[in-house]
């Protein structure tokens, strides 16, 4: 039997996969059993997201609006339904592969980027 969350998540699966194409990237369905770095706030400007490989119950995404902090608590875990709650407008970049990169703003603004250097945990 087909749960809630995976019900919510193919709503957002063509519009993934158009993202992956428009950036070059393959697309990476995001594991609905793990959980997603969330910063506190999500309401500042700018909003980013990064997406490292899986470990230990993250799936690799890192979200995070305003500026970063390397603070211990800065990322709090979130399962993907209660993300698709919050953000449903970066829902688009959750199907970016491992070392994919986003920054949107509420103008408009979008800029997505692969970055080598998230592509591996150091």
């Amino acid at each position: 039997m087909e749960n809630q969350e995976s019900g919510v998540l193919k709503r957002y699966i063509e519009l993934q996969k158009l993202t992956c194409k428009k950036y070059n990237s393959d697309f990476t369905p995001i594991d609905e059993k793990f959980f997603i770095g969330i910063s506190s706030n999500l309401e500042l400007e700018p909003l980013n997201g990064l997406r490292h490989p899986k470990h230990g119950k993250m799936d690799g995404w890192y979200i995070w609006s305003g500026e970063w902090s390397d603070e211990d608590d800065f990322f709090k875990p979130l399962c993907l339904e209660h993300l698709i709650e919050l953000k449903p407008e970066i829902t688009k970049y959750l199907g970016l592969d491992i070392g994919f990169r986003f920054l949107t703003d509420k103008n408009g603004y979008e800029d997505v980027w692969f970055d080598e250097n998230i592509t591996e945990l150091k």
